[in-house]
């Protein structure tokens, strides 16, 4: 730490796509809170995750590491975030920092069969698990439907309240396909309750350690839960849905049997769909669904106003604020809902804004750059070093021009992009995929050009680039 270490700001979301945001085009609804953070620093076009999964993508952020280097790829397997491993919050602490972390976690998989509809069960072993991190202090919202399956600080707060049932009720109950309006007061909701800790944490805080502190929303993921209240910031009038119902008669694409409703069929919002197709979803359904996803925004941006005008007020204009997300969300394009084994833009691009005193306020950079270079960046800020990080400090990754090429990894799934062309391969069980898009000639991501002669140059080139990532770590 230096004397001018800055207080640290990290604000994300999850599953938020980067057009959500107005100043990134968005007509649906209005984002002034973001729009003005970005307006004084720097937004960042091409920003990409490092997992199209929530555990993977978050440890990727707080290591610095690409998910095959800190071991944690999956939400599914047993690969928790290592403590050992150095980290955002045990860096900065063993620098001097206070750390912070109001929200979602999700640095372990859930225990997803053990949850029932009619209980919210213990969460005590994920809470310490979490706090040895390094986290000096801790309030828990670990994810919309986990609240309600396990009691983290919001459900055991939300209990008191009384209005814990009905969440439950609604998010178990499969008529409403993860769609439906919270039921309780906006103040309740789960990202309104993330939102007034944060704002209220900034402004108590009075200690003469900077601050890092990571506000971590778990909207708009699912269940799309939006208040009622936000309903009218929507104007659905701008919205358009991409679908093209012929794209998935070709079996090569990765989400083929998830429209369909063939067996090996997998994203998330596979499960609600009428048929086990995401096909029969109806007009309507797509309607509120988006809505409400939306209006889930609109909410999130109002706290992120409130969040940043306590900042501003305790610490004026020195701290070092980053927004992001941890990945995207279909929302109904190409007739799919999750992220799964996504490489769309739709899930793999986000949104990404930079602030600080070092920022040139109203800056876009079109540079190629990761969730893996935000450590490197609160690391290079805090006077710290960060050669242990796969990732670079965004200012030396856009000075560079950028990365070459960017990576998204999960279970059994392996993405890489040079800004035109992405290929993508799904290796899980039976499923063998491999998609090629051109997003110069498709920006729509409706063909997949793996077996086109024309491009077989590019393909070789991309699964070395492949290769050679892995190498370095597995065969080095």
């Amino acid at each position: 730490m230096t004397a001018n270490s800055p207080p640290i700001i990290l604000i994300t979301c999850d599953e938020l796509r980067q057009d959500a945001l107005s100043c990134c085009g968005n007509r649906v609804i209005s984002t002034p809170n973001l729009d003005a953070l970005a307006a004084g620093g720097t937004r960042f076009d091409r920003a990409y995750t490092n997992s199209p999964w929530c555990l993977p993508s978050r440890c990727s952020l707080a290591t610095g590491l690409y998910p095959h280097s800190n071991g944690a790829y999956s939400n599914f397997r047993p690969v928790s975030l290592d403590p050992e491993l150095p980290n955002i919050y045990n860096q900065l602490r063993g620098a001097g920092y206070h750390t912070a972390h109001i929200g979602k976690c999700h640095y372990a998989p859930v225990p997803y069969s053990q949850t029932r509809p009619d209980a919210t069960l213990p969460y005590d072993e994920f809470h310490t698990y979490y706090r040895s991190l390094g986290m000096d202090h801790l309030a828990l919202q670990d994810d919309k439907q986990v609240s309600v399956w396990f009691m983290d600080d919001y459900a055991r707060e939300l209990e008191g309240a009384g209005y814990l049932e009905a969440y439950r009720a609604a998010t178990w109950d499969r008529a409403n396909a993860k769609v439906f309006p919270f039921p309780g007061p906006a103040a309740w909701h789960p990202d309104s309750w993330v939102g007034r800790q944060a704002a209220e944490y900034v402004a108590a805080y009075d200690s003469e350690q900077p601050l890092f502190l990571w506000v971590s929303f778990s909207g708009p993921h699912y269940p799309f839960d939006a208040p009622a209240d936000y309903y009218e910031r929507v104007d659905m009038s701008f919205d358009s849905r991409l679908a093209d119902e012929s794209e998935f008669d070709d079996p090569s694409r990765i989400h083929s049997a998830s429209y369909h409703g063939r067996p090996l069929g997998a994203i998330d919002g596979l499960g609600p769909a009428p048929g086990g197709a995401t096909k029969n979803y109806s007009c309507d359904y797509w309607h509120d669904l988006r809505r409400n996803y939306y209006a889930n925004v609109a909410q999130i941006d109002d706290y992120i106003g409130r969040i940043l005008a306590a900042v501003h007020e305790r610490f004026g204009r020195e701290p070092l604020i980053i927004f992001t997300a941890d990945h995207g969300e279909m929302l109904g394009n190409h007739s799919l809902w999750g992220k799964d084994n996504c490489a769309y833009e739709d899930v793999w691009k986000i949104p990404l804004i930079l602030q600080s005193p070092r920022e040139r306020a109203g800056s876009i950079s079109d540079a190629l750059v990761m969730l893996i270079d935000l450590l490197p960046t609160c690391l290079a800020g805090a006077g710290l070093p960060y050669d242990f990080c796969d990732g670079l400090p965004l200012s030396e990754r856009a000075a560079s021009g950028g990365a070459d090429y960017v990576f998204a990894e999960g279970e059994g799934f392996l993405a890489v992009s040079d800004g035109r062309f992405k290929l993508a391969r799904v290796a899980q069980g039976e499923r063998r995929h491999s998609e090629l898009i051109d997003l110069e000639t498709d920006p729509q991501e409706f063909v997949n050009r793996i077996d086109d002669i024309d491009y077989q140059a590019v393909a070789a080139r991309l699964q070395a680039q492949m290769a050679d990532l892995l190498m370095k770590r597995v065969l080095k």
